[in-house]
């Protein structure tokens, strides 16, 4: 057998590989036991989950209460991001909304009491013991693919049982896509579910945003006078010392909360990263040397942002080319990665050039590598950290035009875009500058991306509030947006938060 052959083999892996214990060990009663305290809401107690709730749970929402809608819905996120919150958000709301309470079911999957117990046993203890087979009933089944078999499971459901509304969780993308193909398509949609927005780190910690303007979107900036944009800075910059913490700590919900920021970090280093690298995405995609796993993650922590060469990471960790392949796609998979391909124009041949590898969050970085406070006046880590945010940002601003996301290189002049967002309907090239010195925007990769593009609007990221302003690219009809980090953030995430009031009324 190659020295990857195992790593190829986690492509057929159905589920997590857990040693399976004979039922006997736990009887069926225990674990009808085990289901109940998972419902609380089935007796008199109550149950009160965070109040806070995220756009995703309004998507999600939204796909399940659609009458003519017969999928499962997939909330996909990285460990931690808030998606067992959701589901317990979406089984109080329907309670709310008049639902009988023993007709909404909660499953953790991952819990090892379950090893044994298919999903298909599990429903049918719930059904002699709480709730009537056959009526209407909501699942709310969280890491689903800790559960054997459970695509093929899911699909009987989704065909056969109408009565079903369900909503699953999981940490791992393109592994339910891959279940998807397998088991046929139209019965997934994904919900994906990113870490906290710089908008809902304020509104989640309890800022008081009633200064800033509550319908401004980065697109209506175009529409600005120039000489108005200093005064719509001005109420911004009391967001400043938020964004630098927000930077430093990042997007999960527990250490957006986290006052200590030792604490916060050891959290993501404790509970997000050691046990997605060694427990979760070994046992999901079946691949056996953890150390590996764990050094190319340190390799892209210290390369953020840069173009990854398979071929040069694999001779820094010793490690083979393919070995490498093999396990950034798991963790592209697993929600810890985004890779951008490169710019391609349309009807043109597709480009060789090796992709930028990017982590979900920039306090992944921060917490692997010990970075504290210091790293907010350290401007390489500053420019690494603010583009992997504004990243994150542009992903979920546009997320509903299922866009196409690159990053643009002229080689022969080291001329780039950081990114480009690109639809039928437009194409938005993003570039990143934050530093404390003016743009020198003539003769960059920007102005030469709009002049071959004939782009209509495009965004320069600045740090200073005094590089706020409006121009026009000389030789095109291209207006280009100098605009602060911490105002280009905040507008994003509040302009997802419109878009989603407008589709909801």
């Amino acid at each position: 057998m190659s020295k990857h052959q195992p790593n190829r083999d986690r492509r057929h892996a159905k589920a997590p590989l857990r040693a399976k214990a004979p039922e006997a060990v736990i009887s069926a009663v225990e674990i009808l036991n085990v289901i109940q305290r998972l419902n609380p809401w089935w007796s008199a107690e109550g149950f009160q989950p965070l109040p806070y709730r995220r756009l995703p749970f309004y998507e999600c929402r939204s796909l399940l209460q659609h009458e003519k809608m017969r999928r499962a819905v997939l909330l996909s996120g990285a460990r931690r991001v808030g998606k067992t919150t959701i589901l317990q958000q979406l089984a109080a709301d329907a309670i709310s909304a008049g639902r009988d309470p023993n007709s909404v079911l909660y499953l953790s999957l991952e819990s090892p009491v379950f090893t044994g117990f298919p999903l298909s046993r599990l429903l049918r203890l719930y059904h002699e013991a709480v709730y009537p087979e056959g009526q209407p009933a909501l699942l709310l089944l969280d890491e689903v693919q800790y559960s054997d078999q459970w695509d093929l499971h899911l699909k009987h459901l989704v065909d056969h049982h109408p009565e079903y509304r369900i909503a699953a969780t999981g940490s791992a993308s393109l592994e339910h896509r891959r279940k998807l193909a397998e088991s046929g398509v139209g019965r997934w949609l994904t919900v994906p579910v990113p870490t906290l927005s710089f908008t809902e780190y304020l509104e989640i910690r309890g800022q008081d945003l009633t200064s800033l303007p509550g319908d401004l979107t980065p697109e209506a900036l175009f529409a600005q006078r120039p000489q108005r944009l200093p005064l719509v800075a001005a109420p911004f910059r009391k967001l400043l010392p938020a964004f630098r913490r927000y930077l430093l700590l990042g997007g999960f919900p527990e250490t957006a909360l986290a006052d200590d920021r030792s604490l916060a970090q050891r959290i993501l280093r404790e509970d997000v990263i050691d046990k997605l690298l060694k427990r979760d995405v070994p046992a999901l995609f079946g691949l056996r040397n953890v150390a590996d796993l764990e050094k190319l993650f340190v390799y892209i922590c210290t390369h953020s942002g840069g173009v990854f060469s398979a071929t040069d990471c694999a001779k820094a960790l010793g490690s083979s080319r393919p070995t490498v392949q093999d396990y950034l796609e798991a963790l592209q998979e697993a929600n810890l990665v985004h890779l951008l391909p490169p710019f391609q124009r349309t009807g043109k041949k597709a480009l060789k050039a090796p992709p930028k590898a990017y982590l979900v969050d920039a306090a992944l970085r921060n917490a692997v590598l010990l970075k504290g406070e210091e790293v907010l006046t350290d401007p390489t880590d500053m420019g690494q950290i603010v583009e992997t945010a504004v990243l994150r940002h542009l992903l979920s601003r546009y997320h509903g035009d299922t866009p196409e996301v690159s990053y643009w290189r002229e080689p022969q002049r080291n001329r780039e875009v950081d990114f480009v967002v690109r639809t039928p309907k437009y194409t938005i090239p993003v570039e990143v500058k934050y530093r404390a010195s003016p743009p020198a925007v003539e003769g960059s990769g920007m102005v030469e991306f709009c002049r071959s593009e004939k782009v209509e609007r495009a965004y320069w990221v600045t740090q200073r509030d005094q590089d706020f302003g409006l121009v026009e690219v000389e030789g095109t009809e291209a207006k280009l947006l100098f605009v602060p980090a911490h105002i280009f953030c905040y507008l994003l995430g509040q302009a997802e938060r419109l878009l989603w009031s407008v589709l909801q009324a």
